[in-house]
């Protein structure tokens, strides 16, 4: 099927299954739509598309790991029209995980500036239900480059689900835990598979900030976020104090008796611990103060542990080693199932799991640059919550907690 100006085909004879995301929803929208459009209309809505997410292609893994070198884009033959084109796959066509085939994201503007001269055709999707033939001649590959800059590059703060991965159950539920991260990044929060992001990236990310560069490094540091030590000790404290009073208690204690009680237990008014624990005094109780205000946090609710921080980053360590080659599908699974269980014990509801990742996010920003520099890590984690406990066809709404 071809459109007014011949810029866009697709296979349109297939018998269409749900598309797996809605990047390939929204491909093929705009592929079916260019079957009648005036010039420009169908080209101009698939590119628009495609200038909105990452696209992938193949990489041989010994390719990919050569220090500094970038593989050439590769090229297929379409047997339909015998022309050489150029493959990538939209995020929910990627395959499944093997250990020695590696993908690499690109822009659509990161295609235009590196396009084979003698190329003329960008196969999206090739041979699947979701395909789309795009002219690239260099008038197009300009076009390409000014939707690239339109659009800045991939969507970020959006909710990508992959229709095809889990969506019910303990490993749908282990997943969900670290889908904060994968809405910062506009990544596919239920997905565990051949990249998370890009095998390069995926690499880089556990190389820093986590200091990993072999699977020995990655298991220690799996470890320490299952058993929630990075979160932070005297921040963590704090809260435990304020547990501990209100159980004894019977009520939430005032500000100055939890003041008091955190005063025993960091005695010494200017060891570093204190320092620490008299901001946290501060800051947990402000943000609680807004969340309230924003109506997230009940009038009489608290924030009692900042573990889902840990938590939540500890399913994207996961995946992120599953993407780098560090670990493999199925010690994968098993150990985001073991940290849904870990979740659970510390957590009564997604809303509260949320908000304390939230809060932990804020403490420690508020803490290493000021509370003037966490704002916009508030508007954004308030934004990114709301997303996941409000979207109906969100983890958070369709998943059971326990």
């Amino acid at each position: 099927m071809t459109t007014g100006n011949g810029a866009v085909t697709g296979s349109g004879t297939a018998v269409m299954a749900a598309p797996p995301t809605g990047i390939e929803r929204a491909l093929s929208a705009a592929v079916a739509g260019g079957s009648g459009a005036g010039r420009g209309g169908g080209g101009d809505a698939v590119v628009g598309v495609l200038a909105r997410t990452r696209l992938y292609v193949l990489v041989a893994r010994l390719h990919a790991d050569i220090p500094g070198w970038t593989a050439p884009l590769p090229t297929i033959r379409d047997e339909a029209t015998r022309r050489t084109c150029v493959p990538v796959l939209t995020p929910g066509m990627v395959p499944p995980w093997h250990p020695e085939w590696v993908f690499r994201a690109v822009s659509l503007g990161e295609l235009a500036r590196n396009w084979p001269y003698d190329v003329r055709r960008l196969a999206v999707n090739h041979g699947t239900p979701y395909a789309a033939m795009v002219d690239a001649r260099p008038r197009q590959l300009k076009a390409w480059l000014r939707a690239d800059e339109r659009t800045g590059g991939h969507e970020h703060g959006v909710l990508l689900t992959d229709g095809g991965g889990p969506l019910h159950g303990p490993l749908a539920h282990g997943l969900a835990l670290g889908a904060h991260l994968a809405v910062t990044n506009g990544l596919i929060w239920n997905r565990l598979g051949a990249a998370y992001e890009e095998y390069a990236s995926d690499r880089d990310r556990l190389r820093d900030p986590w200091g990993v560069q072999h699977r020995a490094a990655y298991r220690d540091r799996l470890a320490s976020l299952m058993e929630c030590q990075l979160v932070g000790r005297v921040q963590e404290s704090v809260l435990h104090v304020r547990r501990t009073l209100t159980a004894r208690l019977g009520r939430t204690p005032t500000r100055e008796e939890w003041a008091e009680a955190v005063a025993r237990m960091f005695p010494v008014p200017d060891a570093y611990d204190r320092t620490v624990a008299d901001r946290a005094l501060d800051h947990i109780p402000r943000y609680e103060e807004r969340l309230r205000a924003d109506g997230v946090l009940a009038p009489d609710g608290r924030v009692d542990t900042l573990a889902a921080f840990d938590l939540g980053r500890a399913v994207n360590v996961v995946r992120l080693a599953l993407g780098a080659r560090y670990t493999d599908p199925y010690e994968a699974e098993q150990d985001v199932l073991r940290i849904g269980r870990l979740a659970r014990q510390a957590y009564p509801s997604w809303a509260d799991f949320s908000l304390g990742y939230l809060m932990a996010r804020l403490v420690h920003r508020a803490e290493d640059d000021g509370p003037e520099a966490a704002e916009s890590t508030y508007r954004q984690s308030l934004t990114e919550h709301r997303i996941l406990t409000e979207d109906p066809a969100g983890p958070y709404r369709n998943l059971p907690w326990s």
